[in-house]
């Protein structure tokens, strides 16, 4: 069997990296590898290697583990120093090696030979307490990102989505998410060692940038375009929002820039006040102009004196 390599290997990052540079090298390998993207033989077992590194590495207290304990961290007690692991590896190591069993450490990679027996070693650390007597050990949090469109995040339903490690699931996405909300899935994150219950995946809520709309919240804008006549004398316009066509009243005199709110129409909130929507005003004026457009606008130019800078 091929040896497990290093997850910072498999992620192409150093020991040292923070969790945003971790984070931007998992992102860069699921679009490469995705096997619903790559269909190379290889991709969806790079892809399960790919998540299961990222699974670790983005956790910071099984991060720790792993870098004191290597790819055995999950056997490994959690009461061990890794000091103490240390002394015995090495004194494990030294008798591997009188039997020819020694063979060059690489990274993440504590340099057990195959005659090693993990259980003896650790029985020697704890006065031959075994492994069958250390209790199950819970599995580990995990977490992953959901990307929804604005009208997704607004509306909710069910997605499905794929897992660390290739897994699929169907979850249930409530409306009015916002941009970084966790909804935490129950026993469906890493698995238990002897019987112990999964621990929970926290499904991180990312809402797409989007064409028309912008969240900030539960508060949505957007530009309202107006005639130049619908600005100076008022109107009443049609305006799309993620919940349907919504009316807005527009006073005269309005100018560009001015925000119009409308109460309630930003993303519901199951728990409270919904958010409200802002139309900005962006006011147009006709790229060409029929002769008599153009006869009336000379008209208001010469009858009006209104001055837009504000010359005295």
């Amino acid at each position: 069997m091929a040896p497990r390599r290093d997850y910072y290997e498999v992620l192409g990052v150093g020991r040292n990296a923070d969790p945003d540079e971790i984070q931007r090298a998992y992102r860069k390998l699921v679009r490469a590898y995705h096997p619903d993207v790559n269909k190379d033989p290889g991709a969806e077992d790079k892809f399960k290697e790919i998540s299961e590194a990222y699974s670790v590495l983005s956790d910071p207290e099984t991060r720790r583990r792993y870098d004191a304990f290597g790819h055995d961290f999950r056997q490994v007690p959690p009461d061990v120093d890794p000091a103490e692991w240390a002394r015995a590896r090495a004194g494990a190591g030294a008798r591997a090696g009188a039997g020819g069993q020694w063979r060059q450490a690489r990274p993440g990679d504590f340099g057990f030979g195959e005659g090693v027996d993990l259980e003896d070693l650790l029985g020697g650390m704890f006065g031959g307490r075994g492994r069958r007597q250390w209790g199950p050990v819970p599995g580990a949090d995990q977490e992953a990102e959901l990307t929804l469109s604005v009208e997704e995040a607004y509306h909710g339903g069910r997605r499905a989505i794929t897992l660390p490690g290739g897994r699929r699931l169907e979850v249930n996405i409530p409306p009015g998410v916002t941009n970084g909300q966790r909804i935490r899935l129950a026993g469906q994150g890493g698995h238990g060692s002897d019987g112990a219950p999964a621990g929970d995946l926290l499904l991180i809520m990312r809402i797409a940038p989007h064409p028309r709309y912008r969240v900030e919240g539960r508060d949505i804008h957007a530009s309202l375009p107006l005639a130049p006549w619908e600005a100076a004398l008022g109107a009443t316009v049609a305006l799309d929002t993620p919940g349907g066509e919504a009316k807005v009243k527009v006073p005269p005199g309005t100018s560009s820039g001015r925000r119009l709110r409308l109460k309630g129409r930003g993303m519901p909130n199951p728990r409270g006040a919904p958010g409200d929507f802002f139309a900005e005003v962006r006011i147009m004026v006709p790229a060409r102009l029929t002769d008599e457009e153009r006869r009336l606008f000379e008209q208001l130019a010469t009858v009006s004196h209104f001055d837009p800078r504000g010359r005295s």
